[in-house]
C-alpha cells in the first residue's frame, strides 16, 4: 500500500476508534472532556496529538472491564498481564478482533516464509497469556500443522519436534538456548527438521540470534507485542532482519521523548506510543508502552512499505522481564511491606542459571523479632515470603534472608536491581 492510501486508511480508522471510545467509554469521554477536545476535532493523523495518553496505571484503575469499548455479551475472550499493584489488566476481543489478530500473526509468519505445509510447534505458555492463542490462530490461518506444545518437559518438546518434522517453532529465546543444549547433550540436533524461530516476549541480542542460528540451523526472527494492543504480531522482522515492520494500518505508531512528549527525529530513540485503529472490543488511544525504540521510517530492501521500529533498546520505567513474565519492583516491595517478619530493605538479583534461564533473587533483611507466630525459623520465614512472591508475580523467585543493615544505605535513590546476566 502506498503511504498516502495508507495515510487515508488511518486517518478514517482513527476517526472511528475516537467517536467510539469518546460514546462508549466513560473514562476516555471524561479524560477528552479535560483534554478539551471532541471526536470532531480529529480532522488530520496529527491531530491525534490533540488527545490524551492512556497508561498501564488506567487499566488497572477501570479493572476489569472500565476500558471495554464493546458491550460485554460481545466480548469473546480476555487476556490479562499482571500489574503493580497484583491486580491483572484485562483486554477483551471480539470476533473480529480474533480474526484481525490472527490475520495479523498469519501476515508475519507469511512473510518469512511459512504456510501451508510448514509444521509450527508453539512452545510458549496458553491461558491468560497472549502468546500462546495469538500464534496459535495465526499459525492455523496460513494452514500450518499447529502443535500446542506449551512449556516445560524439555525432552518430550525435542521428541515431538523429531516425530511430527516441526519446521518452525515459536518460544522465547533463553528457553531456545535451553533447548539447543539439551538437543546438543542428546545428539538430537541433526534430527530436528527446523528451519525458522520466532522469538518474543522477552529481550534479546544479535550475539543471542547467531548463536541460536548456528546451534539449531535455523533463521530467528523477532516479534513484538504487548496485550494490551492484541498480544504478539503488533511488530516483526521480515528476512532482512532490518527492523520490524510494524503493521500501521492497524497501529498508530509514535515514538516521543519520554520527558517532553514531543516526536523525536527519524533514527533517535524514544517511547513507542501506539493507538488502536482496528480493535473493537478494548481500544486503546496513544497508549504508552514504556518500551524504548527508534522510528524507521526509510523503505526496507524487502519492498514492504509499512514503517519500520528498531529492536526494543530498554524501558522508559522500572518493569523487568524474567522469562517472559513483566516484574515491577514495585510489586515486590507491595508485598514485602505486608510481612512483618521482614523489613522494607529489598534488592532484586537477576542471574542466568545453567540451563540459560533467568533467575531472580530477592534479597531483604529480616527484623530483629522475625520469628513469631507460625513462622518460628528462618526456612519457615523463607518459603512463607516465596508463597506470597510467587501469588503476585507468578513466577518462582529465590529468597535470601539477611541480617538487618546487610543491604547498602545511600544517601539518593536505593539501588533495587542488580543484573548479574550476560547480555543474551
Amino acid at each position: 500500500m502506498g503511504q498516502a492510501e495508507l495515510r487515508e486508511l488511518q486517518l478514517k480508522r482513527l476517526k472511528k476508534s475516537v467517536k467510539t471510545v469518546y460514546e462508549n467509554v466513560p473514562f476516555y469521554r471524561q479524560k477528552f472532556k479535560e483534554a478539551g477536545v471532541i471526536p470532531e476535532d480529529i480532522k488530520t493523523l496529527e491531530d491525534v496529538r490533540k488527545l490524551p495518553y492512556t497508561r498501564k496505571s488506567d487499566l488497572r484503575d477501570n479493572y476489569p472491564f472500565g476500558l471495554f469499548a464493546a458491550n460485554t455479551e460481545d466480548i469473546v475472550r480476555i487476556h490479562a498481564s499482571s500489574g503493580t499493584s497484583g491486580k491483572p489488566t484485562v483486554v477483551g476481543y471480539t470476533a473480529g478482533d480474533i480474526n484481525t489478530w490472527s490475520d495479523l500473526i498469519a501476515r508475519n509468519l507469511t512473510m518469512i516464509g511459512l504456510g501451508k505445509g510448514d509444521v509450527f510447534q508453539n512452545s510458549v505458555n496458553y491461558g491468560l497469556f497472549t502468546g500462546g492463542l495469538g500464534f496459535h490462530y495465526g499459525a492455523e490461518k496460513i494452514g500450518a500443522m499447529t502443535v500446542p506444545a506449551g512449556t516445560g518437559n524439555t525432552p518430550r518438546q525435542l521428541e515431538m519436534m523429531i516425530d511430527f518434522g516441526v519446521t518452525a517453532i515459536h518460544c522465547t529465546p533463553s528457553y531456545a538456548l535451553y533447548l539447543a543444549e539439551t538437543a546438543e547433550e542428546l545428539d538430537l540436533v541433526d534430527k530436528l527438521a527446523l528451519k525458522v524461530a520466532c522469538f518474543g516476549a522477552e529481550p534479546w541480542s544479535e550475539n543471542t540470534r547467531k548463536q541460536l542460528e548456528k546451534r539449531l540451523g535455523i533463521k530467528a526472527y523477532d516479534s513484538y507485542g504487548l496485550s494490551e494492543m492484541f498480544g504478539p504480531g503488533i511488530a516483526f522482522e521480515c528476512p532482512e532482519q532490518d527492523g520490524l515492520h510494524i503493521w500501521s494500518d492497524n497501529f498508530l505508531v509514535e515514538v516521543l521523548d519520554p520527558k517532553t512528549g514531543e516526536p523525536v527525529a527519524e533514527g533517535e530513540k524514544g517511547e513507542l506510543v501506539l493507538t488502536s485503529l482496528s480493535k473493537e472490543g478494548f481500544i486503546n488511544i496513544r497508549y504508552r508502552t514504556g518500551d524504548i525504540t527508534r522510528l524507521l521510517e526509510s523503505e526496507c530492501a524487502c519492498g514492504r512499505t509499512m514503517p519500520r521500529i528498531s529492536r526494543l533498546l530498554g524501558r522508559a520505567d522500572d518493569m523487568l522481564i524474567v522469562r517472559g513474565i513483566n516484574v515491577f519492583p514495585s510489586q515486590i516491595q507491595n508485598v514485602i511491606s505486608k510481612i512483618p517478619q521482614i523489613s522494607d530493605h529489598f534488592q532484586l538479583v537477576l542471574d542466568r542459571n545453567k540451563h540459560l534461564l533467568d533467575e531472580l533473587t530477592v534479597e531483604v533483611e529480616l527484623e530483629e523479632k522475625a520469628f513469631t507466630g507460625e513462622l518460628q525459623d528462618l526456612k519457615a520465614v523463607q518459603e512463607y515470603v516465596q508463597r506470597e512472591l510467587k501469588a503476585v508475580l507468578n513466577i518462582r523467585t529465590n529468597v535470601e534472608l539477611l541480617e538487618k543493615g546487610s543491604i547498602p544505605r545511600t544517601g539518593g535513590k536505593a539501588k533495587r536491581i542488580i543484573d548479574r546476566r550476560e547480555r543474551l
